[in-house]
């Protein structure tokens, strides 16, 4: 089974939290896909993963950049197994994934100041628990850092 890892966005945003996490990614030799839930939201996001910051770069490629397989991190809104061999999925937005089997890691990461989104993750994690994945839930400290809380 996978390992799913619910990441409760409280301190920090999206923005903010992706870049960190992919390039640990990359770090482990791991390539990743990242979906979240419009094609309009994996344009910004491939956008600020060009900009997020001036001393790093973290390859990447989208529909629109094509050729899936050279792609160490593929962002989509598609729900697509692996297409460039990944190990790790991340799945923003609210989006789902049907083959997070595929993965040996899943990290869903969702807003914790937006009450929908929180009910979503909750529905989510019911979901995935009760298909045997290994989930655990992971919120942001007073200083930003992770801890696992269940």
């Amino acid at each position: 089974m996978t390992e799913v890892r619910f990441y409760h966005l409280t301190r920090s945003s999206l923005e903010a939290t992706l870049p960190i996490m992919l390039e640990r990614t990359l770090g482990r030799d791991q390539n990743a896909v990242v979906q979240a839930a419009s094609e309009a939201r994996v344009e910004s996001l491939t956008t600020h993963l060009w900009t997020y910051n001036e001393a790093a770069f973290l390859p990447h490629g989208s529909a629109r950049d094509g050729n899936a397989a050279l792609q160490p991190i593929w962002l989509t809104d598609k729900n697509e197994a692996a297409p460039n061999g990944a190990e790790v999925l991340f799945l923003t937005d609210g989006a789902s994934n049907d083959d997070i089997a595929g993965y040996a890691l899943c990290a869903i990461l969702f807003d914790g100041n937006d009450s929908e989104a929180v009910v979503a993750a909750r529905r989510q994690w019911s979901d995935l628990k009760s298909a045997g994945h290994a989930v655990t839930y992971w919120q942001q400290d007073e200083s930003g850092r992770w801890e696992q809380k269940a």
